[in-house]
């Protein structure tokens, strides 16, 4: 019942701070900007004007596939940028209040409190993905041709473990600092690095978190989910839990400590 009433509160607030108004459609936007914009490019320039008379301008050759990934492209910067900024005040605006140490004086565990919150901010993330991805897929379809619905079931399953991951990341920083502002520096500082750990050494690391959307365009192309994107995957999955349980670690200390 605890669980169930924080997770519910946590609902409740994004509500009122119309999160589940606005985070969806900045997704759907973020979703559909690169395939429309790649489409309609050539009208673009003309209607601009600059470009001399006669000059036939034609668009990029692009399937279905490449044009999802231009989605997945956008959220992997906006829109990761969009989850960790609603996320960074979620328990580190808290015990910055003071509101943080009058729910867990109460007989609430640590895990209970951390757990709840994450998963509301999941399912808040989850619907604002889910909107923007089937927005993009309708177009995608319409514009570009048939993308079938379990390529994209496959692409949209995976790429969600990334974002838990990520949640999962602004969710640690909670609970080391309470300066919401320091949480969003600290996770976009994080998942950079890892971005370049990534491009570093793509070859020795194929299960690294960050290669997901790479294997996710290997599946798209073969048709079978390779290997990599399982262990990558595996490994995500697994770290979040290990994020999620360090979470309640940290914070458990430190409010002893306080």
């Amino acid at each position: 019942m605890q669980w169930i009433t924080i997770f519910k509160k946590e609902l409740v607030e994004d509500w009122r701070n119309f999160k589940w108004v606005w985070v969806p459609l900045v997704f759907i936007i973020i979703c559909i900007m690169d395939p429309l914009s790649t489409y309609y490019l050539p009208q673009i320039l003309d209607a601009v004007g600059g470009v001399p008379e006669g000059t036939v301008i034609e668009g990029p050759e692009l399937g279905p596939t490449e044009a999802i990934m231009f989605s997945l492209t956008e959220i992997s910067m906006l829109g990761v940028l969009v989850i960790v900024a609603i996320s960074m005040a979620v328990i580190a605006g808290e015990r910055k209040s003071g509101v943080a140490e009058l729910v867990l004086v109460k007989p609430v565990s640590y895990f209970t409190y951390i757990s709840a919150k994450w998963a509301a901010k999941l399912l808040l993330v989850f619907t604002a993905y889910l909107i923007g991805m089937l927005t993009s897929w309708y177009y995608v379809n319409l514009l570009f041709g048939d993308l079938s619905a379990s390529q994209f079931i496959g692409l949209f399953l995976f790429y969600f473990i990334w974002l838990i991951f990520v949640v999962t990341i602004t969710f640690l920083y909670n609970t080391v600092v309470k300066i919401p502002g320091l949480v969003l520096t600290l996770s976009i500082i994080t998942i950079m690095a890892m971005s370049a750990i990534n491009q570093i050494f793509s070859f020795r690391m194929p299960w690294f978190p960050n290669s997901i959307s790479e294997h996710i365009t290997t599946m798209l192309a073969e048709g079978a989910i390779p290997n990599d994107l399982w262990g990558a995957a595996g490994i995500t999955l697994g770290l979040s839990v290990i994020l999620l349980v360090a979470s309640n670690f940290i914070l458990k200390t430190k409010e002893m400590a306080d």
